[in-house]
């Protein structure tokens, strides 16, 4: 069985190439460590390592493995080589009436695509006195079944976020097709990178308009070619 330190080092020497490739620094591009089916002692194996940015897709299961993540913080287990602390992001699907239950959790909302969604996170945030930082989900793929606002659709919606005071708007969010065909999966990170850098120039966004997460197992090198700053990696690093 290979080892996760052995699967983490080859995602790692892949974005290093990817990032040779087309010029860019590796320390640009974070690794979300996506925990969703892991093992319990997979997740801590891989924070032991360094990692510290770990992603959810599903409510419930982000309530479950953070708590046991913070049991093992507080516990003998924990030491003083593990990271100070673990960045949640809640990268699945956010209806509004678990918004409430995220908030005290996530450092960054990967999945926002309504303006509903931006206002009841906006309101919970309020009663809670916080305001974290959300990334719009944008739909570069055109395929009816995903969730994401339509790319014709993302620049107003971007700017009615912005009026909302109790959230940070800090970056966009795709997910491309599951397919081989590189070229379509290419398509829709050019897309997004695109959207992107047309929103911080035309000043629709503010400064801390910085990141793109776009890129899974099967496609994060492509992504990184593309521009990534986030990368959400789950398989690849618990399933070989």
């Amino acid at each position: 069985m290979i080892k996760i330190s052995e699967r983490i080092k080859r995602v790692k020497d892949t974005i290093s190439s990817a990032c040779a490739r087309v010029g860019r620094d590796p320390g640009e591009v974070k690794l979300v460590v996506v925990t969703k089916s892991a093992a319990i002692e997979a997740v801590k194996e891989v924070i032991r390592l360094g990692f510290s940015d770990l992603g959810e897709n599903r409510v419930q299961q982000l309530k479950k493995v953070s708590a046991q993540i913070a049991d093992f913080f507080q516990g003998p287990e924990g030491g003083s080589d593990l990271p100070k602390n673990v960045s949640w992001h809640m990268i699945g699907h956010l209806q509004r009436n678990k918004v409430s239950l995220v908030l005290p959790i996530a450092f960054l909302i990967h999945s926002v695509d309504t303006l509903r969604l931006a206002e009841e996170i906006n309101t919970s945030a309020a009663k809670l006195n916080l305001c974290p930082k959300v990334l719009l989900q944008v739909n570069t793929s055109n395929e009816p079944q995903k969730y994401g606002v339509p790319i014709g659709a993302a620049t107003h919606l971007a700017e009615q976020i912005e009026t909302l005071p109790n959230l940070k708007l800090v970056g966009l969010m795709t997910m491309a097709p599951l397919t081989h065909n590189k070229n379509v999966v290419r398509t829709c990170f050019v897309r997004a990178g695109e959207l992107f850098i047309e929103m911080r120039g035309e000043k629709i966004v503010s400064r801390q308009f910085t990141e793109l997460s776009m890129g899974m197992s099967s496609d994060y090198e492509i992504a990184v070619e593309e521009g990534a700053t986030i990368l959400r990696i789950g398989s690849a690093i618990f399933a070989g």
